[in-house]
């Protein structure tokens, strides 16, 4: 990894872990309104995003009232679902497309912090993959046109 890739992926996780900590009451639990989430979509631009929106995950859930199971499981849930959408981009070049799978996958795969919620917190875990699903879904949504009007300007694609 060069320099630049390396102090970029620093400044999204620094950037994560600020934006999560700044809505930090509807960063956690059953509801989760992670604004920070939108930063998943610039894996889409190009897959060397993956370390710095994973450490800032990891960074962030040590600020979480589910302890070290946030940690494994709230990073795992990140890099499992970085990890498709960067395995469907071989075979999906359209941007939009990605970007909307992008939001269908990390919403499915919210069932990882439901089960890490029931265990930790004892909630009900269907209803907690509902609406933590729920959540991830309407951030990601409304992150589609914000990060692709931002990569006509910024060009994430080049900038790492």
């Amino acid at each position: 990894m060069n320099l630049k890739t390396l102090v970029i992926n620093g400044i999204i996780a620094a950037l994560y872990v600020a934006v999560s900590l700044l809505v930090a009451p509807v960063s956690f639990g059953a509801i989760q309104f992670r604004i920070s989430e939108v930063f998943n979509h610039l894996v889409i631009f190009d897959k060397r995003y993956f370390f710095g929106i994973t450490i800032g995950v990891f960074a962030t859930n040590l600020f979480s009232m589910a302890g070290g199971l946030d940690l494994l499981f709230g990073t795992a849930h990140t890099a499992i679902s970085l990890g498709i959408i960067i395995f469907l981009k071989k075979y999906i070049k359209n941007k939009l497309t990605l970007l909307f799978l992008n939001t269908l996958i990390f919403s499915f795969n919210m069932f990882i912090i439901s089960f890490m919620l029931n265990i930790a917190l004892e909630l009900p875990f269907l209803f907690t993959w509902l609406t933590t699903g729920i959540s991830e879904l309407i951030i990601l949504l409304i992150g589609i046109p914000i990060i692709y009007a931002l990569q006509k300007r910024l060009r994430f694609d080049k900038l790492i």
